[in-house]
């Protein structure tokens, strides 16, 4: 257990100079922030407490490998609206009772998009997509607490730009079976922009990553087929103010919020109905999504995010849905198994 903190520490110390060196500037490789699986979306968009068997969850905090995580699969696809396709895929495994290890990647493939002048001329086509690959490792420090961390390779390629970077999540999850309570901790993306998408007189123009840090708990009722999970996002930023279109002036306006929506904005709320170990339904309500998408005088379901899984044969299958936007859906599958389901 030293020498695990010991190399975590190290290496956060790396990536925080390295986020220190990078300049200022709107955050790039935003596509890290996206639900990596279908239940990821359904819980709305982050959890960094439910421990179970689902290999996906450790996506939102490497802490949440498990025994029950050894040797398994999670493949999963998102549609998302303008044509873009999200997908990832991992496989875990346990080296001893205590110590986990899990790999896997995430993209983004952005299609075929116009490439235009100044005057909209058409020049012709060119695709953009985003990777990431994700080396886990988790160890449980006691009975109840579990420490994980995920080192994260990026590259970026946009036309005939392209960029790479390195980034890190440090999670911790508390876990305690008998009062059916769990909770967890990540500060994620740690890191830098290495080699930014261009320069500018010989200086790379390099950007900041979308650092965040989450928390979160959930809690399941020993008498009731429910969990409830409440996930605070963005914990390094208490203003999380924004821009909106003024549907009636067609202008750009600053909206701002009081000390309650300030704080709903960090929320993000998840109930789970648990009927049996092989089906479960999920709704979600997301605040900040909710109003950043919302369209002024026309009611949406902007916010809202729901999903569904069961167990077929060997197998868990997972489908969700949520709304970003009017007219703006995005559909997610997963497909996971554990391949001590086929005796190997």
């Amino acid at each position: 257990m030293a020498s695990l903190q010991r190399i975590l520490f190290s290496f956060t110390m790396f990536c925080l100079a390295l986020t220190t060196y990078a300049q200022a500037g709107s955050a790039v490789y935003s596509f890290l922030n996206l639900p990596a699986s279908s239940r990821l979306a359904a819980m709305g968009g982050s959890n960094v407490s439910i421990r179970d068997n689902d290999i996906n969850l450790s996506f939102s905090n490497p802490a949440l490998l498990t025994q029950e995580t050894d040797k398994c699969i999670g493949l999963n696809y998102t549609a998302y609206p303008a044509g873009i396709h999200i997908g990832s895929a991992i496989y875990g495994m346990a080296l001893n009772d205590k110590s986990y290890i899990a790999a896997g990647i995430q993209f983004v493939n952005y299609g075929q998009l116009k490439e235009v002048t100044e005057e909209n001329i058409q020049l012709g086509t060119f695709s953009a997509s985003d990777y990431a690959l994700n080396l886990m490792y988790a160890q449980n420090l006691t009975e109840k607490w579990t420490l994980g961390a995920i080192v994260k390779p990026i590259y970026s390629s946009y036309e005939s730009y392209s960029s790479f970077g390195i980034a890190t999540d440090i999670g911790i999850n508390y876990n305690n079976d008998e009062n059916f309570w769990s909770g967890g901790l990540v500060i994620k993306n740690i890191g830098a922009e290495l080699k930014s998408y261009y320069s500018s007189d010989g200086t790379q123009h390099k950007e900041r990553l979308p650092f965040e840090i989450l928390m979160g708990a959930s809690k399941r009722f020993a008498h009731a087929p429910l969990r409830i999970s409440i996930t605070a996002t963005n914990l390094q930023q208490w203003n999380l103010s924004y821009s909106k279109l003024n549907t009636s002036l067609y202008a750009v306006e600053n909206v701002k919020s009081n000390f309650t929506g300030m704080l709903l904005r960090h929320l993000i709320l998840g109930v789970d109905f648990l009927p049996s170990d092989n089906f479960y339904i999920t709704v979600s309500y997301n605040f900040r999504r909710a109003a950043e998408m919302s369209v002024n005088n026309v009611r949406s379901m902007s916010g809202f995010a729901g999903g569904f899984g069961m167990k077929i044969s060997k197998f868990q299958a997972g489908f969700s849905v949520s709304q970003y936007q009017i007219g703006a859906l995005s559909y997610n599958f997963s497909l996971t198994t554990s391949l001590n389901q086929f005796g190997l």
